[in-house]
């Protein structure tokens, strides 16, 4: 029996349409996760939510305790995790509040807690393909029920942050092969896979990467595709919830 886990990052603190039944501190040896998990029901599904940044958006991305969140959900008996994550597009055809499923990720973060493999704990685990595709798949029916252009793949580009990219380095992420540009795909994921829970990525492009428009990024630009964007993200994630 699965048990789906929603992380929500920058613009989806809750969830809506999920009937809470219970909020539950769960400490782990890393410390606590950023949020307390919530536990509901979605429909006919049972789901846990997690805020990645805390409540009232607090934690920046590299202050995230992503191995406390990873053990804390699946200590609860979460099997797949949707990870929602706000992000930057670096390949024109994914535009502002355009939704994507990535298939792949290179990570650029540095100094961050990556790893569950401690001294006589040595892990070694496939990340050829980073995203499971089952999740993946579901995410792009649910994307067809809920009448949304999904685009299917692209390449997630994760960075350190908090501060965003100088075009140059947007510059470097596409000589790489990057489509989109966050600060919180890594090592969310691989922890993940060390985990072993399936995991996979709903994104949502709420800006034009540096170089990628005229002018500089804006937080109100910012702002104003969070919130239209994530009404679809929402509607998504209701379909997905509702199969």
């Amino acid at each position: 029996m699965s048990l789906i886990a929603i992380v929500g990052g920058t613009g989806l603190t809750e969830l809506e349409g999920l009937h809470i039944r219970e909020s539950r501190t769960v400490e782990t040896r890393y410390g606590p996760p950023s949020a307390p998990l919530e536990f509901g029901r979605f429909g006919q599904q049972d789901v846990v939510f997690l805020a990645r940044h805390g409540k009232g958006h607090r934690l920046p991305p590299h202050q995230v305790n992503y191995r406390a969140n990873i053990t804390a959900l699946k200590a609860v008996g979460v099997t797949d995790i949707i990870a929602v994550n706000a992000v930057g597009g670096i390949n024109p055809a994914m535009g502002a509040e355009a939704l994507v499923v990535p298939d792949q990720i290179v990570d650029y973060t540095w100094g961050r807690d990556f790893t569950f493999a401690e001294e006589g704990n040595v892990l070694h685990v496939d990340f050829s393909f980073p995203y499971s595709d089952s999740l993946r798949a579901s995410l792009l029916v649910a994307g067809k029920k809920a009448s949304l252009q999904v685009h299917d793949g692209g390449v997630y580009a994760a960075t350190q942050g908090p501060r965003l990219e100088s075009a140059a380095e947007v510059n470097r992420l596409e000589r790489d092969g990057c489509d989109i540009v966050g600060m919180t795909g890594m090592p969310e994921a691989s922890l993940a896979r060390e985990a072993g829970l399936n995991y996979a990525c709903l994104a949502l492009v709420v800006n034009m990467a540096a170089g990628r428009s005229d002018g500089i990024i804006t937080m109100e630009e910012i702002e104003r595709c969070l919130k239209t964007g994530m009404q679809n993200v929402r509607a998504l994630l209701a379909a997905f919830l509702s199969q």
